[in-house]
């Protein structure tokens, strides 16, 4: 598996982790680099996704997800996730909040 991860992980990313974790082995140091890209890689994702959605004219959730969460939360005493595909209309969300 250390091979795998080797051909994918940038190598200086684990180079750095292993320095900042001295008791970590390559293969753990390795592990948390490809976390941090994961984490990375999403982030960039949503990102363009956002850029996409802004460029296309649509609105998003971007920024609002939790506010409406929490109200669910408030109105419902239950915890809902926003979903991407989630309709951005107010009404129709709070609509669909037993299928969130």
């Amino acid at each position: 598996m250390a091979t795998d991860t080797a051909d994918t992980v940038d190598g200086a990313l684990v180079a750095e982790i292993a320095a900042q974790l001295p008791d970590a082995s390559v293969d753990e140091a390795a592990a948390i680099a490809v976390a941090v890209g994961a984490h990375l890689t999403d982030r960039q994702r949503a990102a363009a996704a956002a850029a996409a959605a802004a460029a296309a004219g649509g609105e998003s959730w971007d920024g609002k997800e939790w506010a409406f969460s929490e109200r669910v939360e408030g109105t419902q005493k239950r915890h809902v996730r926003v979903r991407d595909e989630a309709p951005t209309d107010p009404w129709s969300a709070a609509g669909r909040t037993d299928r969130m």
